[in-house]
């Protein structure tokens, strides 16, 4: 054994990764890599089970098995059953393994709630993804209130994009705890996309994904109702449309699409499903902040089915559209791709602005050089 590598290893850092959810998963499982190649880093995995069966499945994918398993999960489980359920049972974690810096990703409860812990146990916390605003405290939520929460609370924070650490800065949070990284999610996105073929059709896909609470109820029913009307006006389209596992949700899309000719109704789709669905798509109709992250890189327009947007850049530099939720801007907006080659072509060959595949290096670099052990990474400029 080199001289470094036995003094790496006997001042090794404990890292702690917490998640909870299935884009958590993915989006640290990049950073979980870079770490698990470090002598002088030791990783620690905790999942709160926040999402229990979608969960599993990406840790599957990614071959990650959590040393501690906090087992969550209920059934219409409230925000504030979840809240209480992990404050109690990461806690205890906390105090057991004595981590030297607790990492979380986004802007999950799970996110939160153990940047909180570790504030109360004045364990430095790492926020993955950093820095992004929607500006409406109830749009998305609870997200938007939690990322801005662990914010405060953090002592690094692994900004995506410029946009993001500009937001950061306004708040008042100190550029030297600000590192622009880029999005880890490209890098899970590589590793996957790389082996998996698209899908043979002949007819156009239009992926289309909603699960968002500010979402749930009328707005669902309205995007049921314009891909209803969609697809009778398009003979050459067909809807894939994987339900989340919520019940609220699946009521609404089972009782006005289940019987409609070209809109397939699955079962939500494992991670390497779902890239070769969007990887095959012509388009994608989506709430979801990772989407809108990944698309970009298979050059696919989206159109995004809500009205506020944390990921502006997409919107920037023209490879996503803000549409909402209402039904007449629904189908106006997908109809105009469908029938203009020229916007479309302009919106797929846009580039991706969120990430370039080492952003997971990166974060790995600035959570050494908080601690001392190397220099500050270079920063990812779109």
């Amino acid at each position: 054994m080199q001289v470094t590598d036995y003094l790496a290893q006997n001042n090794r850092k404990k890292i702690m990764f917490v998640f909870g959810t299935r884009p958590e998963v993915s989006k640290l499982a990049p950073v979980i890599f870079e770490a698990r190649k470090e002598p002088s880093l030791e990783t620690i995995i905790v999942s709160t089970g926040q999402h229990r069966e979608m969960l599993d499945q990406m840790l599957k994918i990614f071959n990650i098995n959590p040393d501690i398993d906090l087992a969550i999960m209920e059934e219409r489980q409230s925000l504030s059953s979840i809240t209480v359920k992990i404050i109690e049972r990461i806690e205890p974690v906390l105090l057991e393994y004595e981590p030297d810096m607790v990492v979380v990703q986004g802007d999950t409860s799970s996110a939160f709630l153990a940047s909180l812990v570790s504030f109360y146990n004045k364990i430095p916390v790492a926020h993955v993804e950093a820095g992004l605003r929607s500006f409406d405290i109830y749009n998305p939520f609870p997200e938007e209130a939690n990322r801005r929460f662990i914010s405060i609370i953090s002592s690094l924070n692994l900004a995506p994009t410029r946009k993001a650490k500009e937001n950061l800065l306004r708040e008042g949070i100190k550029e030297e705890s600000i590192i622009v990284t880029g999005n880890t999610i490209v890098d899970a996105v590589y590793w996957i996309a790389k082996d998996i073929p698209e899908i043979s059709a002949d007819k156009k896909i239009i992926l289309v994904t909603a699960h968002r609470r500010e979402n749930w109820g009328e707005p669902m029913r309205e995007l049921s109702l314009a891909i209803k009307e969609l697809v009778e006006e398009f003979p050459d389209v067909v809807f894939i449309v994987p339900l989340h596992k919520n019940p609220i949700v699946r009521e609404i899309f089972n009782e006005i699409l289940s019987d409609t000719e070209r809109v397939e109704l699955l079962e939500p789709l494992d991670y390497p499903s779902l890239i070769r669905v969007m990887k095959s798509a012509y388009l994608i109709l989506t709430d979801s902040g990772g989407i809108q992250e990944e698309a970009p890189t298979f050059g696919k327009p989206v159109l995004v089915l809500r009205e506020t947007t944390e990921r502006p850049e997409g919107i920037e530099k023209g490879v996503s559209r803000l549409i909402g939720m209402h039904k007449e801007t629904i189908i106006e907006s997908v109809r105009e791709l469908l029938t203009d080659q020229t916007l479309y072509t302009s919106m797929g060959k846009a580039g991706n602005p969120y990430g370039d595949g080492r952003a997971g290096e990166r974060t790995i670099k600035a959570i050494m050089h908080f601690f001392g052990m190397c220099d500050r990474p270079d920063e990812f400029e779109a």
